[in-house]
């Protein structure tokens, strides 16, 4: 007859690679996150959030990683023109109209779009990008992996909003969108939500009637 002593560490660590298995979802251990909207919601990690040591100089932005001449701020221009924009010497523009879906508005000079952070600079770092490398904010702070980290909007809503979360603030139009690619970003960066602000994306979201759509990320850290 076989020792049962024999067989207990395999058992055991068997046991163990299960028990690991369960923990981590099997979409965000292959690198994505996909659940419905107010699965989504109720999935994000709940801390306090800490603004110690913020200083917007911490996020390297508009960096031109690919070196093509054209920084992330541009590239999200040329990417969101809803007419035809030319690109010149320089990464140079001209020509291209932009929608702001924050109040409805269309841009015409990209000069007067300013490229919104949609969670915040700082909101990030109060939700855990504090503790990221300089390497990484810079990641997050040029974000062109995922249409919904940059936006170009009117300055007069960018500045209206500042730095404030949903609870805070909300643009006029497309609210459920605002909503579902906040919590979008915080998946794709496995931001925090303080309690507050959790509460409020999920009453808002019925009270506003968002349908459950499937929020679905690659996971950046």
């Amino acid at each position: 007859m076989p020792s049962v002593t024999r067989y207990a560490a395999p058992l055991t660590a068997i046991l163990a690679i299960a028990l690991l298995a369960l923990a981590v979802p099997p979409s965000q251990a292959a690198g994505s996150y996909s659940a419905p909207f107010l699965t989504a919601i109720d999935d994000l990690t709940v801390a306090n959030e800490v603004r110690t040591g913020y200083d917007r100089d911490e996020f390297d932005h508009w960096v031109d990683a690919d070196g093509d001449g054209c920084d992330a701020r541009r590239e999200v221009l040329i990417d969101e023109a809803d007419d035809p924009v030319t690109v010149g010497s320089g990464c140079s523009l001209s020509g291209g109209r932009w929608y702001s879906y924050y109040d409805g508005v269309s841009v015409y000079d990209d000069s007067e779009v300013d490229m919104d952070h949609l969670v915040p600079l700082a909101e990030a770092w109060d939700s855990g990008a504090r503790t990221w490398s300089a390497s990484t904010r810079e990641s997050f702070a040029n974000d062109l992996g995922d249409y919904r980290t940059l936006v170009g909007v009117t300055a007069s809503s960018n500045r209206s909003k500042g730095d404030r979360d949903p609870r805070e603030w909300m643009p006029a139009l497309y609210q459920c969108r605002y909503l579902q690619q906040w919590v979008a970003v915080k998946h794709r960066w496995r931001l925090s939500v303080d309690a507050a602000e959790r509460d409020f994306l999920r009453d808002e979201a019925a009270a506003l009637g968002c349908s459950n759509t499937t929020i679905s990320v690659a996971v950046a850290r």
